[in-house]
């Protein structure tokens, strides 16, 4: 038949082609590519379309095969197969002066992304030059431009007497290949090596309405808390970001640390003020703003003063933190959990909760104090028992993390009591005054800071409506039912508490249900003790 003739001419080929042939690779490549599988069948396609009539599912399948997608996709497997994936340029401009040696005709290809560039007029020469390369971009990744390049014209239109606005719209409006005419910089740049530095970012930021930024769409937005990963330096001003897992490789403009410092000092001036008011009180001052934060069956305990002024913490200007991947070591010692919020918030409940949950695993400090011994006291466990001179000497030498008066008598938390609790391989829990965190934050505790917040002032008038607070206005102590000033005044103290410390918070747990964030509570104790973290980057060398 026809189709066993054409099935015998296609073996008997590499026979009758071998003596033309001039190496037995070419020939096996020849018995190969004419005994494939594949082309006999293609072969017996062909003979079956042509020799029988054309039934309707014939018709369907040539109709098919010459639709303009189906040709496009088997012209793409062809190219993908090939690994053609060069871009047809068009031909190079035919007016380049061949004499002028210095200048460059550089093509890119340009989808929608940007460009990865931006340009500024040079303020001797007048002429327009590329300001900087975004690290990851077109523009960085053809390795083509460079900074300090004179950009003398974009697809054949001259730019000398342009304003960068009208190039980048130029630019903003291109597809496909960009042709620039270049004068390239005389300086030659330092081979680019990826950034290793990782930032946390302690405000958020939105270039859109940042107008100190060169460029807003070259601009990386992000929020309190994220991780960024610092790919460029060079600009003292602005660095260059991208946010920390992101697969895009293309970087993201970002306030330097020193610019936003700079910027953070000149909008608030009042902060170098206001401390001086708060430093000045004396212990009646005290009275007033202390707080009963621990409540056993028998004893109300307070919470005391730091000795540190807060003006130490209102002065420092939170923008970045350098850090690094941490992850607990079976023997290393758990991290000090730092639990902070506002009187009455349920700190204590959530603290007590989880103490009475696994007492082997959790403990808490025992603070001192300089007043007598109650007889059904014992020293070491409701409290530790010093003189007024030992304290007093103790406070001199930075060993309290705070402390406090109250009726002529000293109450403080020492850094001893901490470490006596870590060195029973226990999980210390801790609950200070927010402005004490910043001090606690060393490589010896590595601290995780926990806010719990109070729900909205409606739900604390529901939820609360039969509990009790030791009121810090109440010389006995006693424990009364909240009032509508207590709710104001939760409220009030939380915002503050987030808007001065919001940057050292490590989790935030809405106390709405007591059941509800004693779970999520419980949850992030348990990550805690087997996931990675990013910690300030000094806490991992001592």
């Amino acid at each position: 038949s026809p189709v066993l003739s054409l099935y015998e001419l296609l073996a008997a080929l590499p026979a009758q082609l071998q003596p033309h042939v001039d190496s037995q690779e070419d020939l096996t490549f020849l018995w190969d590519m004419f005994g494939e599988k594949s082309l006999h069948s293609l072969v017996k396609l062909a003979e079956e379309l042509q020799s029988k009539p054309l039934s309707s599912e014939i018709r369907e399948l040539l109709k098919l095969l010459s639709k303009p997608n189906l040709k496009a996709l088997l012209s793409v497997h062809d190219t993908v197969a090939q690994k053609n994936y060069d871009p047809v340029l068009p031909p190079m401009p035919d007016d380049i002066d061949e004499e002028e040696d210095s200048v460059k005709i550089i093509r890119l290809v340009k989808n929608r992304e940007p460009l990865g560039a931006t340009i500024k007029r040079d303020e001797h020469t007048g002429a327009i030059v590329v300001a900087r390369i975004m690290r990851g971009g077109a523009a960085d990744r053809s390795g083509l431009i460079h900074v300090g390049d004179e950009l003398r014209e974009v697809n054949g239109i001259p730019v000398d007497d342009k304003k960068p606005e009208e190039i980048i719209h130029i630019l903003a409006q291109s597809q496909g290949a960009i042709t620039f005419k270049i004068i390239p910089s005389v300086k030659e740049e330092m081979p680019m090596k990826e950034g290793k530095v990782f930032i946390r970012a302690l405000f958020d930021y939105d270039p859109n309405e940042d107008k100190a930024i060169p460029c807003k769409e070259a601009g990386l937005a992000f929020r309190k808390g994220d991780v960024l990963q610092i790919m460029s330096q060079d600009d003292a001003t602005w660095w260059q970001a991208k946010h920390e897992g992101d697969a895009n490789p293309r970087a993201g403009l970002i306030p330097s640390k020193h610019f936003q410092e700079r910027r953070f000092a000149l909008r608030r001036p009042e902060v170098q003020i206001q401390p001086l008011k708060i430093s000045n009180r004396k212990s009646s001052g005290f009275r007033r703003s202390f707080r009963l934060s621990r409540k056993d069956k028998k004893t109300n305990k307070s919470m005391y003063e730091c000795k540190k002024s807060d003006q130490y913490d209102t002065a420092d200007i939170p923008t970045y933190e350098e850090v690094a991947k941490y992850r607990r070591q079976p023997n290393d010692k758990y991290r000090l959990v730092v639990l902070v919020g506002p009187v009455g918030v349920g700190l204590n409940e959530l603290k007590r909760k989880l103490l009475i949950s696994d007492t082997q695993h959790y403990g808490v400090t025992v603070p001192h104090t300089t007043r007598p011994r109650r007889s059904q006291e014992s020293d070491g466990v409701e409290y530790i028992f010093i003189s007024k001179h030992l304290f007093e000497t103790d406070v001199q030498n930075n060993k309290f993390i705070e402390y406090g008066e109250y009726k002529n008598n000293y109450y403080g938390t020492s850094l001893d009591s901490v470490r006596s609790v870590l060195a029973k391989n226990k999980v210390c829990l801790l609950d200070v005054q927010p402005h004490t965190v910043k001090h606690l934050r060393t490589y010896e505790f590595k601290p995780f800071v926990i806010f719990i917040k109070p729900p909205s002032l409606d739900r604390l008038r529901e939820t609360r409506k039969n509990a009790k607070i030791i009121s810090s206005k109440d010389d006995k102590g006693t424990a009364k039912p909240f009032t509508e000033e207590d709710f104001q005044e939760m409220i009030k103290s939380a915002q503050v508490m987030e808007s001065q410390y919001g940057h050292l918070f490590d989790k935030v747990i809405v106390n709405d249900d007591l059941a509800t964030a004693y779970s999520e509570l419980k949850t992030t104790f348990d990550r805690l003790e087997t996931e990675t973290f990013w910690v300030p980057i000094s806490w991992l060398h001592s």
